[in-house]
């Protein structure tokens, strides 16, 4: 994958905000993706469901960023 098809997040602060915070959808915070973040706020993530299928894909380096861009780098 090349530099400009990769975000400039990291993976590794994606993947413990999801982890710590995942419920609170601080990852989602940190993607700037403030909508989806603001409705795993309010449904403890996704009621348990959003939060697990963000962490496998965050661990899996499937994860987007706001501009669509994959969250790879460690």
């Amino acid at each position: 994958m090349t530099e400009a098809q990769e975000s400039k997040k990291s993976r590794l602060v994606a993947i413990l905000l999801c982890f710590f915070m995942g419920w609170a959808g601080a990852h989602r915070f940190y993607a700037n993706k403030i909508g989806t973040g603001i409705i795993m706020l309010v449904t403890m993530g996704g009621f348990g469901l959003w939060y697990f299928l963000d962490l496998v894909m965050i661990s899996l380096g499937s994860f987007k960023d706001k501009e669509n861009l994959a969250i790879t780098k460690w």
